[in-house]
């Protein structure tokens, strides 16, 4: 099992920058593909950036190619989100999710339990 913690989410003007971070519980972290999801209210929980076991193949939403950057450190079992330009259709619960397996997918298997993010127009 592991478990996942978010942190980082908040209020934020337009235009500006976020960065989540999600530290994973055990010694597997480094064997595992890590994603960010996100769920808008009304609106199903949407893939929005994943990054393979070794941080060298990333995959990304339309919605958020090139505002936002996923990142890891497997010496500290975290991985980031870095969002910049953000807009108002940014705001959602996002969610760091593991999967069992080290290669980029759009399936998981763990789920950490969500951070708000709100971008103010």
């Amino acid at each position: 099992q592991v478990q996942l913690v978010e942190s980082g989410g908040g209020l934020v003007q337009a235009g500006g920058s976020l960065r989540l971070s999600c530290v994973a519980s055990g010694r597997t972290f480094s064997r595992r593909a890590m994603g960010w999801f996100r769920q808008a209210p009304g609106k199903e929980r949407e893939f929005v950036a994943g990054i393979d076991y070794s941080g060298g193949s990333t995959a990304y939403a339309d919605s958020v190619k090139g505002r936002f950057t996923i990142s890891r450190d497997n010496a500290k079992n975290t991985v980031y989100l870095q969002m910049n330009s953000l807009k108002p259709e940014d705001t959602a619960v996002y969610y760091c999710a593991a999967r069992r397996f080290g290669g980029l997918s759009y399936e998981y298997d763990y789920w950490g339990q969500g951070t708000q993010v709100t971008v103010s127009s």
